[in-house]
């Protein structure tokens, strides 16, 4: 079984001070420099918005972050405004040790569409192309750290499960926003798709 390293997301709007700060997003940078050491194969995500993106409280009149809104695919929560292309807050935290990874996948480009997961845009049928990419090189096994655990690394691991991955989620290296609860919703969905939460 040939296992790649998936770390979601590390950016700097994700982080204390950032945009849509996760509380302790930073905290896990270290380990997961560490965790690096044990793997040939890493692969980054990067949140990359256009301004004005459709997932944006602030392109919506009236509504405020953390609204819920009926978008063509679906409901969609809205954000602040965060990880615009090209911003600060959109860069990797500068701890992380980017050079080692052999991907990075964008998501989150399409103006009318939000990305959560490393595999599918939230139409839940727009791929980013990251399950080619592993089927090449003979990638079977997922470990996912990053953020936020019942955002995006819950799409992540939700997707890669569905798709035939075997999946671990090292939640020690994993931040939540924790939205109502929502961390513990989050890992009892991952568990129950047969995602191993270590």
């Amino acid at each position: 079984m040939t296992t790649a390293l998936v770390i979601i997301d590390v950016q700097n709007d994700f982080c204390p001070g950032g945009a849509l700060a996760v509380p302790g997003g930073d905290e896990i940078v270290p380990g997961i420099n560490i965790l690096m050491n044990n793997f040939k194969d890493i692969i980054l995500t990067q949140d990359w918005h256009p301004a004005a993106h459709s997932s944006f409280a602030s392109s919506h009149p009236g509504k405020a972050p953390f609204d819920m809104v009926e978008m063509a695919y679906g409901p969609q929560v809205l954000w602040p405004d965060h990880c615009v292309q090209g911003s600060r807050g959109a860069a990797f935290h500068d701890g992380l040790d980017t050079a080692r990874a052999g991907l990075i996948i964008r998501k989150g480009m399409s103006l009318k569409i939000d990305s959560y997961s490393a595999f599918f845009e939230n139409d839940r049928t727009t791929a980013t192309g990251l399950d080619g990419y592993l089927q090449t090189r003979g990638i079977t096994a997922l470990v996912m750290v990053g953020l936020a655990t019942d955002f995006c690394v819950q799409f992540s691991a939700l997707d890669a499960a569905r798709l035939g991955y075997a999946v671990t989620v090292r939640r020690d290296l994993c931040r939540a926003i924790d939205l109502d609860g929502s961390r513990a919703a989050a890992e009892a969905a991952m568990s129950a798709a047969g995602v191993m939460l270590e």
